[in-house]
């Protein structure tokens, strides 16, 4: 008796499919294909030789997958989600190699999605229904649209500064405890407004560098690494951004609208900047001064340094094939 479910109306030519995984009617995969445990392959599901699917992932009605598509563990593919493997398909022309297409662990595919060959999906991504990804997709993000953009990120509590009052009465504790916002203080007359800060009284580092991040085009993302050793304070001195901050646990959003209000990222924070206004001008200053050495880029790197995810002796050889 099989460890697997195989409807009689499928067509598996593949030995390689683990312990509690489903096979639907229809569903055609080819030899080679290997299939994790527990898996969900649902009705006319087609699946390459070359194809390497993770545990615990479902894969609806009508999806095909493609020599060189990695799929890792606990991962859904919404019905009709289409993926490529050749950028630039010819009749009866074969590309040497296909593209490498991974999607990370925990993604999720919505329904008719669109993934172009060669991408990324990072882990945990939300790839919204109908959207055609062009390129990489980062851990957390939710994509949207065509080309599909960067509309949010997954769990992140979302904290509105709207003041004009007392900040503590407008926003929440921050889930990610070591971030602190940080009001400066503020004086307004018939002259204007002025705000200002000092170094010993406002902020919990003496800076060494500083830099404006302006002119961002409103669909660009920033960020997206951590620092070794720095500490960083941001102020959105015009328009507005909004920042992602992640300590591998939790994940907080924070709207910067007003030339008063600042974030405090002290060292192995996550940081993302995306949201820009067309006028927006994001000060930043930093402990230190420039080092390519101190930034952490990869997110997976991030998370096994802050010790939130420690290698898994277990993981398939989907990721050691990068």
């Amino acid at each position: 008796m099989s460890e697997y479910f195989l409807h009689p109306n499928a067509l598996v030519e593949t030995t390689e499919i683990s312990k509690g995984t489903r096979v639907w009617a229809f569903a055609h995969i080819l030899r080679g294909a290997v299939i994790g445990a527990d898996c969900n392959i649902c009705d006319q599901v087609f699946i390459e030789s070359d194809v390497k699917v993770g545990n615990r992932v479902t894969i609806r009605s009508g999806v095909q997958l493609w020599d060189g598509i990695r799929v890792e563990d606990d991962v859904v593919i919404g019905p009709n989600a289409t993926f490529t493997n050749d950028a630039f398909q010819h009749s009866k022309q074969h590309p040497e190699k296909p593209s490498r297409t991974i999607i990370r662990r925990g993604a999720s595919i919505g329904a008719n999605a669109t993934i172009l060959s060669g991408l990324v999906i990072g882990a945990n991504a939300l790839v919204d229904a109908g959207a055609v990804v062009t390129n990489d997709v980062p851990p957390n993000a939710i994509v949207t649209g065509n080309p599909a953009r960067i509309t949010g990120y997954v769990s992140a509590t979302n904290i509105k500064s709207a003041l004009p009052q007392k900040m503590t009465t407008h926003l929440g504790a921050l889930s990610v405890e070591r971030v602190k916002l940080i009001e400066l203080p503020q004086i307004v007359d018939l002259r204007g407004s002025l705000t200002f800060g000092e170094y010993d009284r406002h902020l919990p580092f003496i800076p060494k560098r500083y830099f404006v991040i302006f002119n961002v085009p409103s669909m660009e993302v920033r960020g997206e690494h951590a620092h070794k050793q720095t500490h960083q304070f941001l102020v959105c001195l015009k328009g507005s951004c909004s920042v992602v901050v992640d300590d591998g646990v939790n994940r907080d959003e924070i709207t910067l609208n007003v030339p008063y209000l600042g974030i405090y990222l002290p060292p192995m924070i996550w940081g993302i900047q995306y949201k820009f206004t067309s006028d927006a001008m994001l000060f930043v200053l930093a402990s230190d001064a420039y080092d390519a050495e101190d930034y952490i880029r990869d997110y997976v790197q991030y998370l096994h340094m802050s010790n939130e995810m420690c290698p898994n002796p277990e993981d398939s050889e989907i990721e050691n094939e990068q």
